[in-house]
Protein backbone atom coordinates (compact mmCIF):
# COMPACT_ATOMS: atom_id res chain seq x y z
CA UNK A 1 0.00 0.00 0.00
CA UNK A 2 1.26 3.24 -1.44
CA UNK A 3 1.30 6.40 1.11
CA UNK A 4 -1.20 8.11 -0.49
CA UNK A 5 -3.67 5.16 0.00
CA UNK A 6 -2.20 4.94 3.62
CA UNK A 7 -3.12 7.98 4.24
CA UNK A 8 -6.73 7.85 2.82
CA UNK A 9 -7.09 4.63 4.86
CA UNK A 10 -6.60 6.33 7.88
CA UNK A 11 -7.97 9.61 7.24
CA UNK A 12 -11.78 7.01 6.72
CA UNK A 13 -10.37 4.97 9.83
CA UNK A 14 -10.60 8.61 12.23
CA UNK A 15 -14.47 9.76 10.68
CA UNK A 16 -17.06 7.78 12.78
CA UNK A 17 -19.19 7.57 9.82
CA UNK A 18 -16.56 5.72 7.40
CA UNK A 19 -14.82 4.10 10.70
CA UNK A 20 -16.11 0.42 10.63
CA UNK A 21 -15.44 -0.25 6.85
CA UNK A 22 -12.01 1.61 6.89
CA UNK A 23 -11.33 -0.76 9.41
CA UNK A 24 -12.72 -4.25 7.67
CA UNK A 25 -10.13 -2.74 4.60
CA UNK A 26 -7.40 -2.58 7.20
CA UNK A 27 -8.41 -6.37 8.20
CA UNK A 28 -8.72 -7.46 4.46
CA UNK A 29 -5.36 -5.56 3.29
CA UNK A 30 -3.25 -6.59 6.03
CA UNK A 31 -4.41 -10.23 7.71
CA UNK A 32 -2.61 -11.85 4.80
CA UNK A 33 0.70 -10.61 5.65
CA UNK A 34 0.33 -10.32 9.39
CA UNK A 35 -0.63 -13.83 9.77
CA UNK A 36 2.18 -15.45 7.66
CA UNK A 37 4.29 -13.12 10.20
CA UNK A 38 2.30 -14.56 13.14
CA UNK A 39 3.01 -17.92 11.88
CA UNK A 40 6.41 -17.99 11.87
CA UNK A 41 6.60 -17.02 15.27
CA UNK A 42 3.76 -19.29 16.61
CA UNK A 43 4.20 -22.32 14.47
CA UNK A 44 0.81 -23.49 14.78
CA UNK A 45 -2.57 -22.40 12.39
CA UNK A 46 -5.08 -22.40 14.88
CA UNK A 47 -2.50 -20.23 17.11
CA UNK A 48 -1.75 -17.79 14.91
CA UNK A 49 -5.36 -17.24 13.62
CA UNK A 50 -6.56 -16.26 17.60
CA UNK A 51 -3.26 -13.90 17.37
CA UNK A 52 -4.77 -12.86 14.11
CA UNK A 53 -7.91 -12.27 16.02
CA UNK A 54 -6.47 -10.62 18.78
CA UNK A 55 -4.52 -8.50 17.42
CA UNK A 56 -7.22 -7.14 15.36
CA UNK A 57 -9.70 -6.79 18.50
CA UNK A 58 -6.87 -4.64 20.38
CA UNK A 59 -6.21 -2.52 17.41
CA UNK A 60 -9.86 -1.86 16.76
CA UNK A 61 -10.08 -1.57 20.97
CA UNK A 62 -6.93 1.48 21.25
CA UNK A 63 -7.69 2.82 17.31
CA UNK A 64 -7.81 6.12 19.11
CA UNK A 65 -4.06 5.55 20.27
CA UNK A 66 -2.61 5.38 16.72
CA UNK A 67 -1.02 8.65 16.34
CA UNK A 68 0.47 8.30 12.96
CA UNK A 69 4.29 8.92 13.94
CA UNK A 70 4.67 5.44 12.01
CA UNK A 71 3.06 3.58 9.39
CA UNK A 72 0.00 1.51 9.78
CA UNK A 73 1.35 -1.64 9.01
CA UNK A 74 3.96 -0.68 11.67
CA UNK A 75 1.45 -0.39 14.68
CA UNK A 76 -0.23 -3.24 13.44
CA UNK A 77 2.85 -5.64 13.11
CA UNK A 78 3.72 -4.30 16.36
CA UNK A 79 0.84 -5.34 18.17
CA UNK A 80 1.08 -8.84 16.24
CA UNK A 81 4.53 -9.50 17.47
CA UNK A 82 3.79 -8.71 21.00
CA UNK A 83 0.52 -11.07 20.83
CA UNK A 84 2.46 -13.48 19.71
CA UNK A 85 5.34 -12.80 21.78
CA UNK A 86 2.46 -12.96 24.97
CA UNK A 87 1.03 -16.16 23.80
CA UNK A 88 4.46 -17.92 23.31
CA UNK A 89 5.14 -16.49 26.79
CA UNK A 90 1.84 -17.96 28.25
CA UNK A 91 2.73 -21.34 26.71
CA UNK A 92 6.05 -22.11 28.50
CA UNK A 93 4.58 -21.09 31.62
CA UNK A 94 1.29 -23.42 31.02
CA UNK A 95 3.01 -26.37 29.57
CA UNK A 96 5.56 -28.68 30.91
CA UNK A 97 7.05 -29.55 27.62
CA UNK A 98 9.42 -26.89 26.56
CA UNK A 99 9.17 -25.56 22.79
CA UNK A 100 12.40 -27.37 21.87
CA UNK A 101 13.31 -27.05 18.52
CA UNK A 102 11.65 -30.03 17.38
CA UNK A 103 8.74 -29.98 19.32
CA UNK A 104 8.26 -26.67 17.04
CA UNK A 105 9.16 -28.69 13.93
CA UNK A 106 7.12 -30.94 15.26
CA UNK A 107 4.37 -29.33 15.12
CA UNK A 108 4.86 -27.35 12.05
CA UNK A 109 5.10 -30.65 10.09
CA UNK A 110 2.04 -32.13 11.68
CA UNK A 111 -0.09 -29.25 10.72
CA UNK A 112 -2.04 -30.10 8.22
CA UNK A 113 -1.27 -25.62 6.81
CA UNK A 114 2.27 -26.53 6.40
CA UNK A 115 2.88 -26.55 2.52
CA UNK A 116 6.99 -26.35 2.57
CA UNK A 117 9.13 -28.40 0.88
CA UNK A 118 12.69 -30.02 2.42
CA UNK A 119 14.25 -27.27 1.73
CA UNK A 120 11.82 -24.81 3.39
CA UNK A 121 11.67 -27.48 6.51
CA UNK A 122 15.27 -27.62 7.10
CA UNK A 123 15.13 -23.87 6.88
CA UNK A 124 12.54 -23.45 9.69
CA UNK A 125 14.86 -26.26 11.93
CA UNK A 126 17.36 -24.22 11.34
CA UNK A 127 15.45 -20.86 12.61
CA UNK A 128 13.81 -22.88 15.35
CA UNK A 129 17.15 -22.91 16.88
CA UNK A 130 17.52 -19.19 16.99
CA UNK A 131 16.63 -17.58 20.32
CA UNK A 132 13.40 -15.65 20.28
CA UNK A 133 15.09 -12.30 19.92
CA UNK A 134 17.00 -13.29 16.30
CA UNK A 135 14.31 -15.63 15.09
CA UNK A 136 11.94 -12.74 14.94
CA UNK A 137 14.30 -10.30 13.47
CA UNK A 138 15.31 -12.81 10.76
CA UNK A 139 11.96 -13.72 10.07
CA UNK A 140 11.19 -9.85 9.82
CA UNK A 141 14.43 -9.20 7.59
CA UNK A 142 14.01 -11.87 5.65
CA UNK A 143 10.56 -13.00 4.96
CA UNK A 144 8.97 -9.73 5.32
CA UNK A 145 11.68 -7.60 3.94
CA UNK A 146 11.71 -4.98 6.47
CA UNK A 147 13.54 -1.90 6.58
CA UNK A 148 15.96 -1.56 10.41
CA UNK A 149 14.06 1.38 11.45
CA UNK A 150 10.56 -0.23 11.08
CA UNK A 151 11.85 -3.41 13.42
CA UNK A 152 12.92 -0.52 15.59
CA UNK A 153 9.27 0.83 15.96
CA UNK A 154 7.95 -2.03 15.91
CA UNK A 155 10.44 -3.94 18.76
CA UNK A 156 11.56 -0.98 20.49
CA UNK A 157 15.11 -1.85 19.66
CA UNK A 158 18.03 0.06 18.39
CA UNK A 159 18.81 -0.41 14.60
CA UNK A 160 22.21 -1.82 15.48
CA UNK A 161 20.94 -4.40 18.39
CA UNK A 162 19.10 -5.39 15.34
CA UNK A 163 21.71 -5.31 12.70
CA UNK A 164 23.76 -7.58 14.88
CA UNK A 165 20.70 -9.75 16.07
CA UNK A 166 19.96 -10.27 12.14
CA UNK A 167 23.98 -10.92 11.60
CA UNK A 168 23.79 -13.57 14.25
CA UNK A 169 21.23 -15.29 13.30
CA UNK A 170 22.62 -15.41 9.92
CA UNK A 171 25.79 -17.01 10.86
CA UNK A 172 23.84 -19.45 12.74
CA UNK A 173 21.43 -20.49 10.10
CA UNK A 174 24.90 -20.62 7.64
CA UNK A 175 26.56 -22.56 10.40
CA UNK A 176 23.13 -24.98 10.60
CA UNK A 177 23.03 -25.64 7.26
CA UNK A 178 26.83 -26.14 7.13
CA UNK A 179 26.79 -28.73 9.87
CA UNK A 180 24.31 -30.93 8.06
CA UNK A 181 22.07 -31.00 11.32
Amino acid sequence: MNAKEESSLISRLCQPQSQREAFEDVVRIYSPQLYRQIRRMVYDHDDANDVLQNTFIKAWTHLETFRGDARLSTWLYRIAVNEALNLMQHNRSTTAIEDTPDNLINRLTADCYFDGDETELQLQRAIARLPEKQRTVFQLKYYEEMKYEEMSRILDTSIGALKASYHHAVKKIYDFFQSGD
